[in-house]
């Protein structure tokens, strides 16, 4: 029973990341993966609760300078493609 119900959380959970903005998705996937590591660690360090705090606040930056990079990567991309567009 508890499985179905992680599972349906999860579920819900993404479900609500449809309507989200590429750089919204990021600093989300961000900090779920930084609480998610954070938890672990901080489980076999002796404090879950505290490495879930400090891996949510590591993965939302983590996932803020993943989508800068991303962003600017585009914008590179939109820049180099209108100049050959000008050229032909």
């Amino acid at each position: 029973m508890k499985r179905i119900f992680a599972v349906l959380i999860c579920g819900a959970t993404l479900a609500g990341c449809a309507e989200m903005t590429p750089g919204q998705q990021r600093a989300a996937g961000g900090t779920v993966l930084g609480a998610t590591g954070g938890a672990v660690i901080g489980a076999l360090a002796g404090n879950a609760a505290l490495g879930t705090a400090i891996g949510v606040g590591a993965g939302l930056v983590g996932g803020l300078i993943y989508n800068h990079v991303k962003e600017n990567e585009q914008a590179a991309y939109q820049q180099g493609y209108t100049a050959g567009q000008q050229s032909h």
